[in-house]
């Protein structure tokens, strides 16, 4: 399995924790979907391989990686299951809980950095200001992986505070109820649940701005986390479409039950898979450039300007529309077979779907990364 799986940093792959991960995720993804969330134990698993202390600052005891690596290792999860790629995924929330106080984080990293954060901005509620902080009540949705996380962040309204990027409080999963109310037809895994909470003190030192300035100077908290945290749910779409077409090659060798030629003897077939993979191919390729940009430039002692923030939200948008095209292509290809409720060409075109019309990567960031091309603006978050 991960022989056929995007290459991953050597950080990773220690002891053959990331093999026996994927060869364990891809077995029982199905269990996974019927479920709605993915397991404790595969959250567990998670923490050992790195995923949540790989973007954690080494001097709380964190990996520091390069976010090529990170989004590499999301990408190899979600060849072996989008919904475990995307749970994983929320392993960047390290690089925007960064904007917390200096204190506030060495208080989070005191047992350790494997913090397993999960988070629901929007709508964000309206909270009572109290000495030292705010009462925090209301309703969120969509907080993926909430199921297995420790720590909860919500979007809130303060008085005073207008426009702009939203301030998020952070408290414990103990504080919180979940409400199941994920029910889709893809990502279905991901426990993307509605997230309550009524009347829980939140210290104004356990809020931060969500792409806010970072309080730690290293490179990897100068990358634009808001374009960060849209790549990690793009490569879950690469991913996924990466399986798809790897399905399909596997499905070419196989006889017709009609006695029709093989898969794989069809020109039309070879046509499409032929395009499929020059469009997977330049899409991946234009995504990983962006990235590798950014970060040289950081690591040369220079600021990632806006234009740099610009070509990373354009090339995860770009990224995640071509991998649900592709993931199309592959249900089309499948013919009949492909209908079926738990086949994997099905639930690829479903995964890929979602993750296509995710607000980050939706087709209206053409619009946005158009307009911050021609000088125009952007909007609160973009770039």
């Amino acid at each position: 399995m991960l022989n056929d799986s995007p290459r991953v940093a050597e950080v990773f792959l220690e002891g053959g924790v990331l093999e026996e991960t994927l060869a364990t995720i891809q077995k029982d993804a199905l269990t996974y979907r019927a479920m709605r969330r993915v397991p404790q134990d595969i959250v567990e698993r998670f923490r050992k391989l790195g995923v949540y202390r790989a973007l954690v600052a080494r001097q709380f005891g964190g990996l520091e990686v390069t976010p090529m690596a990170f989004l590499e290792l999301i990408e190899a999860i979600a060849v072996a299951d989008a919904s475990c790629g995307w749970v994983a995924s929320f392993g960047v929330s390290a690089t925007y809980l960064a904007a917390l106080p200096l204190t506030t984080l060495e208080t989070l990293y005191a047992n350790g950095p494997d913090v397993v954060f999960a988070g629901a901005i929007f709508p964000p509620q309206k909270v009572q200001c109290t000495d030292g902080g705010f009462v925090v009540s209301g309703r969120w949705p969509y907080a993926s992986g909430c199921m297995g996380a420790s720590l909860i962040g919500v979007g809130i309204g303060v008085e005073g505070e207008a426009g702009g990027l939203p301030r998020t409080a952070v408290m414990p999963a103990s504080a919180v109820t979940i409400d199941e109310t994920w029910n889709t037809i893809g990502l279905a895994a991901t426990g993307s649940h509605d997230v309550v909470v009524e009347n829980v003190f939140v210290p104004e030192e356990w809020t931060f701005t969500r792409g806010g300035a970072p309080n730690l100077d290293i490179p990897l908290y100068s990358y634009p986390s808001l374009g960060l945290a849209a790549q990690v749910l793009t490569v879950v779409g690469l991913g996924c479409a990466r399986r798809a077409l790897d399905e399909v090659r596997n499905m070419a060798a196989h006889r017709s039950i009609t006695g029709a030629p093989t898969l794989g003897d069809r020109p039309y077939v070879q046509q499409m898979v032929g395009e499929a993979e020059a469009e997977l191919g330049a899409a991946r390729a234009l995504f990983y450039a962006a990235t590798h940009s950014v970060w040289d430039r950081l690591c040369a002692g220079q600021a990632a300007s806006v234009e740099d923030a610009n070509s990373v939200r354009l090339a995860a948008t770009h990224a995640a529309q071509v991998a649900f095209d592709v993931a199309r292509k592959c249900f089309s290809m499948g013919g009949i077979a492909a209908v079926q409720t738990d086949h994997i060409l099905g639930r690829c075109l479903q995964d890929c779907a979602v993750v296509a019309q995710h607000a980050f990567m939706a087709r209206g960031n053409y619009e946005v990364g158009g307009k911050v091309a021609l000088g125009r603006g952007g909007r609160p978050g973009y770039p």
